[in-house]
């Protein structure tokens, strides 16, 4: 009994301190050896002094090697020989054929060298190989994140778009194996024996392919061939046979919000990033040299306690934790750096007490795998939501992409009000992309649950005005900046109205199977295009619309939804008709490819449901209760019509009881073609659907009522009236709105004036003028009154005169005879 308890008591130490593996590192098979490669510059100086404070602080196992590229010029005069434990490596910045400069391919040279010439590659059994610019947070054990001999465990690296198109099928004989992986390597040394020439060599090949360094073949942002070694790394372990297991969970850029349950062992600040008006770019600091600089650290970031005052969302938060942890690791190695150099002791700030303190230690005390960061490397076999008999539903949530215009917001008033009838279970979300100054006149803010995205309409490298890319990238916006505890996400799109609810488990979604709708028009699918732009054209699903998809298909997807509509917009050769479908030429329906091209990469096969959306106009199947219509197309009923492209630049959401015009009601319609009938009911419906929300919307705002309207037109005729009978009134300042000039589908509802302003001017002037009549009657009374006193006064006066009489001839008074 107590060797039982002793026993449990030791698995539980053991388990606590972090599982068997640590128990067993620094043995064989079990050795570790991390590497990082860098140059003789300062800007690698401070990253190499940030890295190696994370090392130490996140117990890592096994030794460390700098990979110090340097030429013997440089040499001469660099002070950081003393930073790390380091292996110089002849620099090949310049190529020492070529003379082309690439200071990147320094990294593949680096690993051949130290596996030629250093000793502690003949012992060691994996490697963990990082970038300088990283911070480490907790130990990376290779086996337990699922390394396994021929089996590497990478990072994403989503971007990497050359594996899907020609650059791969030039570069490597096994395309189908490239991975679009980077940052964090964990692999077995045979395979890195293997992989290490085939890297450098690749790396050359692809920097020396200039015809193919576009940014719609390789996503480099510049165009200048600058990521070649990664596609060195890439099209390397293609040719060897490595299949990576991906992992976009053990590293994080700091600025990203990690998913709920990951714990982030690597952090990435390549990327600005910020916390509240506090910012940091590492390429602000690419000539500095603050490690030698005496007392000097990077500015201080706001404190924990300040971070938690700010932001009240707790993932937000948690993510904004990441960004200061990253920047005071950073300055609690520069801070014992300036020491170990001699530096004199610096005075005494909040700041400096700060990272000595036990606060500071326990918030950056090594972290350790969570078994939801793991999630995704060991989930080999995709799970299929399956409806069982008292099994509960997973969450739903509903999200659709929308700009700053009158355009989308009464589109917006239409989807949401459908939404809340259907029955739909879950949220939903509007994802609203804006410019900075379309957010400072921007009134619709509570229309919908909104998440902010910024704009992409006019494209931040190239220029390229496409709004419709604002869709992906808001949607990637949103899986890396919000806290979404769903399960499936249904995607719409603004011009959509809902009739009913959509769900996985009616329409079979499932983990690696999601269900969209048929758009047959993406003809691309079947010719020259899908070839060009996916290396499995086989599996190109031609669908839009309506999507339902799992949560991690869709963060594994977002990205690659980008980036697809990235490359087919570049592809202006390739926008004809006949190869797109596209009947404008201009490449408009790019994002739709994207979005095709990018599930065809994952190999996400769609169920295609054809009941699920109509199109208003079109004849409906027998007995389908579709879920949505889709008014993007114009659609009529009889002499009526609608065209939403009519209704662009008119204002339905601000200008009270505005409203489209009305439908005809459905007892005017020809019974006698049953299939013309349920068209046009349907048509009717979609359109009476946005009418109600639009009034409903108005009464919300607490618009005057409608009905006074009849009101004021008949104040209106007596003002009329009395400016016949008085005069004129001098109605310069009243404003009367005039209705949109109408013809059929472009035709306005919208009522004459409802204007308060306009009501009350009128109230007050026929007051004032009912007030001038009244004062004119009491003063015509009052001088009327006036005159006739004036008058009786005056014949007295005249009498009295007479009566007081004259003096006789005798001197006596005598009174006068009034005759």
């Amino acid at each position: 009994m107590v060797r039982s308890l002793v026993l449990v008591v030791v698995l539980g130490l053991t388990l606590i301190n972090g599982g068997w593996g640590q128990e067993r590192v620094g043995e064989a098979p079990w050795r570790i050896h991390t590497l990082f490669s860098v140059e003789c510059q300062n800007y690698f100086d401070w990253q190499t002094v940030g890295l190696m404070r994370s090392f130490k602080k996140a117990r890592q196992p096994g030794p460390v090697t700098r990979l110090l590229s340097c030429t013997d010029q440089e040499k001469k005069s660099y002070r950081g020989m003393d930073l790390a434990p380091t292996l110089e490596v002849p620099s090949m910045s310049k190529h020492p054929k070529t003379g082309d400069w690439y200071p990147a391919i320094n990294k593949p040279a680096g690993v051949v060298h130290w596996l030629k010439h250093s000793k502690d590659a003949e012992n060691v059994d994996w490697v963990v190989i990082l970038d300088a610019d990283m911070i480490i947070r907790g130990p990376i054990i290779p086996w337990e994140i699922g390394a396994e001999k021929g089996r590497p465990v990478a990072a994403y690296y989503g971007y990497l778009v050359g594996c899907d198109n020609i650059l791969a099928r030039l570069h490597t004989k096994h395309p189908e194996l490239c991975n679009k992986v980077g940052g964090l390597l964990a692999m077995h040394i045979d395979d890195l024996r293997a992989l290490a020439p085939m890297w450098l060599s690749k790396t050359e090949e692809v920097r020396e392919d200039r015809a193919h360094w576009a940014t719609n073949i390789t996503g480099d942002i510049y165009g200048k061939g600058w990521i070649s070694e990664m596609y060195g790394y890439s099209f390397g372990a293609a040719e060897v046979g490595l299949r990576h297991k991906i992992n976009d969970d053990l590293m994080i850029y700091p600025g990203y919000i990690p998913r709920e349950g990951v714990e982030p062992i690597l952090l990435h600040y390549g990327l600005p990033f910020s916390v509240g008006n506090w910012s940091f770019s590492k390429l602000d600091h690419h000539e500095d040299d603050i490690v030698y600089d005496c007392g000097r650290l990077f500015p201080e970031p706001p404190y924990p306690r300040e971070v938690k005052a700010m932001e009240a969302d707790p993932s937000k938060r948690r993510s904004l934790f990441l960004n200061i942890e990253c920047i005071n690791t950073l300055n609690e190695g520069l801070l014992l750096q300036h020491a170990a150099l001699g530096c004199p002791k610096p005075k005494w700030s909040k700041y400096l007490s700060f990272l000595k303190s036990k606060t500071f230690a326990e918030l950056t005390r090594p972290k350790f795998l969570t078994p939801d960061s793991l999630q995704i490397s060991k989930a080999e076999v995709q799970q299929q939501v399956i409806d069982e008999p008292g099994r509960p539903y997973p969450k739903i949530h509903t999200i659709f992409s929308t700009e700053c215009t009158p355009y989308f917001e009464w589109q917006t008033v239409g989807l949401v009000h459908s939404f809340h009838l259907s029955g739909q279970p879950g949220n939903i979300t509007r994802l609203l992309s804006c410019t900075d100054e379309d957010l400072k006149e921007y009134k619709g803010h509570d229309l919908a649950p909104t998440h902010y995205v910024p704009s992409m309409s006019r494209h931040p490298l190239t220029g390229d005005w496409y709004p419709a890319i604002n869709k992906p990238a808001a949607v990637l916006h949103w899986l890396n900046h919000a806290n979404i505890d769903a399960e499936f996400i249904v995607i719409l799109d603004a011009d959509m109205i809902m009739r009913g609810p959509i769900t996985p488990w009616e329409f079979k979604a499932a983990r690696g199977r999601p269900v969209s709708t048929p758009y047959d028009y993406l003809i691309g699918c079947d010719n020259e295009l899908a070839k060009l732009h996916t290396r499995h054209p086989e599996v190109c699903d031609k669908v839009g619309g309506v999507i339902i998809m799992h949560i991690d298909d869709l963060r594994k997807f977002a990205l690659l939804w980008l980036h697809k509509t990235e490359e087919v917009r570049a592809d202006t050769a390739h926008y004809a008709k006949n190869i797109t479908g596209d009947i404008y030429e201009s490449g408009w329906i790019s994002e739709m490819y994207g979005y095709s091209f990018g599930a065809a990469e994952l190999n996400l096969r769609h169920l295609i449901n054809s009941e699920i959306l109509i199109y208003p106009g079109y004849v409906p199947e027998p007995g389908v209760k579709y879920r949505v219509f889709h008014y993007g197309l114009e659609f009529r009923v009889g002499n009526w019509s609608f065209d939403k492209a009519n209704w662009r630049n008119v204002d339905l959401v601000n200008e009270c009881w505005a409203k489209f015009p009305d439908p005809p009601d459905h007892s005017t319609l020809d019974p006698t073609d049953e299939s013309t009938l349920q068209r046009d009911l349907l048509s009717i419906e979609c359109a009476k659907t946005l009418s109600e929300a639009l009034h409903l919307h108005h009464q919300r705002r607490k618009c005057p009522d409608p009905s006074l309207l009849s009101t004021s037109n008949l104040e209106t005729d007596e003002e009329a009236t009395m400016s016949r009978k008085f005069g004129n009134f001098d109605d310069s300042h009243v404003t009367r709105s005039s209705p949109v000039p109408t013809n059929n589908s472009q035709e306005s509802s919208v009522p004459a004036a409802t204007n308060q302003t306009f009501s009350s001017f009128r109230f007050w002037i026929v007051a004032l003028w009912a007030f001038s009549i009244l004062g004119f009657v009491a003063i015509m009374l009052v001088m009327f009154s006036g005159h006739k006193g004036q008058k009786k006064r005056g014949k007295t006066y005249k009498t009295r005169r007479r009566a007081s009489g004259f003096l006789d001839t005798n001197g006596h008074l005598r009174s006068a005879e009034i005759s």
